[in-house]
């Protein structure tokens, strides 16, 4: 069945590195940590535990983009597949009394999928907004034990979406960039305290005093940088392509200016403006909402 399911792993690795490093801007340690993680994970026939990784940033830096190119290399149909499992805690575990029965329906779920298939990916999404203690049930099956309820879980994928942390790596850009090293100097090393102290310290945190931290299962932490105001140039351009669409920027010195975007018959008017929320939270990849603005 997982033949039929999945696409070759090792096949598309190469795409995804082609993918990030043509659509993904402004981010040099994420295409570093998902791809050593994919890889190493990848050419392990058995692999000894799971891949996990844990994904770091302001709101629009391009977390959930590369969660998504990631699953969509990864299974024929994407986030559509059948054994690709999305979780957020407003959806799937609104209220905090009833945390004791979201464990149990979680652990079930997991356990169920994988039995239907070891290569199964989860997604996690707004961590900074799970309940705490709530993830902790998932630690038996994130660990390097071979079998865990009668399943083998050590081929699939776990993947952790959190704002948390994302005020402290942008903090800590500022001042690197203040000291006159460029995004590209920066190392994991340089943003792995602050992340801890704001993700893993934080009592409102789906992680807070979580085994998953205490007992080291987070295989990669991902931290995505904010972006300039040339990288959110280089994502509007980016998807605008991507819709086969012919771009005419002007004026992209002045922020007060507009860009045409020629569209067809027409010249759809945006307001370069308009892009800068992507520091405040906006992603700058959902340009065909302001088409729709013609």
């Amino acid at each position: 069945m997982t033949a039929r399911v999945l696409q070759s792993w090792f096949r598309f690795v190469s795409g995804l590195e082609f993918d990030l490093a043509t659509n993904l801007v402004g981010q040099p340690l994420v295409r570093q940590q998902v791809m050593k993680g994919l890889r190493e994970f990848l050419e392990k026939p058995n692999p000894e535990k799971p891949l996990v990784m844990s994904f770091h940033g302001s709101t629009g830096t391009g977390k959930t983009y590369v969660s998504s190119m990631l699953i969509r290399y990864l299974f024929q149909r994407g986030l559509q597949s059948p054994y690709v499992h999305h979780f957020s805690p407003i959806v799937h575990f609104p209220h905090a009394e009833q945390i004791e029965q979201y464990k149990e329906n979680l652990k079930r779920w997991i356990q169920g999928n994988l039995t239907n298939c070891g290569r199964s990916a989860f997604l996690f999404d707004e961590m900074d907004k799970m309940h705490p203690g709530l993830i902790d049930v998932i630690i038996p099956f994130l660990g390097p034990s071979w079998v865990v309820y009668g399943t083998n879980y050590r081929k699939a994928i776990f993947i952790f979406i959190s704002n948390a942390g994302g005020e402290q790596i942008n903090n800590v850009t500022l001042a690197l960039w203040r000291a006159r090293k460029d995004r590209e100097e920066i190392t994991l090393q340089d943003l792995e305290p602050a992340i801890s102290k704001a993700v893993f310290e934080n009592p409102q945190s789906g992680f807070w005093q979580s085994g998953i931290i205490h007992e080291h299962l987070i295989d990669f932490v991902v931290p995505f940088l904010p972006l300039k105001h040339h990288h959110v140039k280089q994502c509007v351009i980016s998807e605008l392509v991507q819709q086969g669409l012919e771009v005419v920027w002007e004026n992209l010195e002045d922020e007060e200016f507009h860009s045409d975007v020629l569209l067809g018959r027409g010249t759809v008017t945006v307001p370069w403006k308009k892009a800068l929320p992507c520091w405040q939270g906006e992603d700058p990849r959902r340009a065909e909402g302001w088409l729709g603005e013609r």
